[in-house]
């Protein structure tokens, strides 16, 4: 074999010299291109809401409006936090959103619980029945509720609120489709040592069910705590307001403190911010982990 033969080519050599074209690693995921500026557009009514929170109602109401603060001006927080009913109307709040949240996570486990493991007569007809109600608007039911709870006495007190939101249909469906993804085998060693359905359900399922009970309680604390329709019919008292309910007599018919509106707004929307963002990574693992199934 002659030596030619055994030497590289020119464009052999000029290849090997020249460094090879990578492909561009980023140090984060390419989707973040594409969700990082729709995030920012969600962020735009609440970043906006914290701007003019620390507004003067007279930068607030000029035209055009002003799209950053000339100086923070603290007059609508001591407004709304100056307010003696302020504290009252918050407790309010954090009394009927904790009941509703601790009545869904009882009731409504042990609904799913026996929607996914027990077989009575007529079970799926009920089921069926009960996500039904899920498509009725709440306008349709609002008054009968209103009548049940004047037949009981509830109204103008927080038990107009607590009783209706004692368990939701949500609740126990999403326990259910929770409940029928973990294996039956751990349930079923649990009776072979004598416990009973109760037992294995708080001391077996449900310490596996984080996910589902994280999702359940931030869901229904974000709907009671935001909810106005309902307890504006039900609550007549001032003192019995609830924080939604009490921000609105911050505007009049003539004259309007949208610095202290917005004020109470961030306050407002601060717990709800802050059980969602300790709660996103059980929230998304329940959701990819309940599946719909039959």
């Amino acid at each position: 074999m002659s030596a030619t033969a055994d030497s590289p080519s020119p464009s052999t050599t000029r290849r090997a010299g020249r460094p090879r074209r990578g492909r561009i690693r980023l140090p984060f995921s390419a989707w973040h291109l594409l969700l990082a500026p729709l995030a920012l557009v969600f962020a735009v009514p609440l970043i906006w809401l914290l701007l003019s929170s620390v507004m003067s109602d007279a930068e607030i109401n000029r035209f055009p409006p002003a799209l950053w603060p000339s100086g923070i001006d603290l007059g609508g927080y001591r407004y709304v936090l100056g307010n003696a009913m302020f504290p009252r109307w918050f407790a309010n709040s954090l009394i009927v959103s904790v009941a509703a949240v601790a009545s869904n996570l009882l009731l409504g486990a042990l609904g799913g619980y026996a929607f996914a493991r027990m077989r009575f007569a007529g079970s799926r007809i009920l089921m069926a029945l009960m996500l039904a109600t899920m498509a009725i608007p709440f306008q349709l039911t609002m008054i009968p509720t209103f009548l049940v709870m004047k037949q009981l006495g509830l109204i103008d007190t927080l038990g107009a609120l607590i009783v209706p939101s004692l368990v939701t249909p949500f609740a126990v469906f999403l326990f259910r489709q929770f409940f029928l993804s973990l294996p039956r085998e751990l349930e079923e060693a649990a009776w072979m040592d004598g416990c009973s359905r109760l037992r294995v359900l708080f001391l077996v399922v449900l310490p596996l069910s984080r996910p589902a009970l994280s999702t359940v309680a931030v869901l229904t604390f974000l709907t009671t705590w935001n909810d106005l329709t309902w307890p504006l019919i039900a609550i007549n008292h001032d003192t019995q307001y609830t924080l939604q309910l009490g921000l609105t007599t911050f505007q009049g018919q003539h004259h309007t403190r949208w610095s202290a509106v917005m004020a109470g707004n961030v306050i407002t929307v601060l717990p709800v911010l802050l059980a969602f963002l300790f709660a996103q990574k059980s929230f998304i693992q329940s959701i990819t982990s309940s599946g719909i199934k039959g």
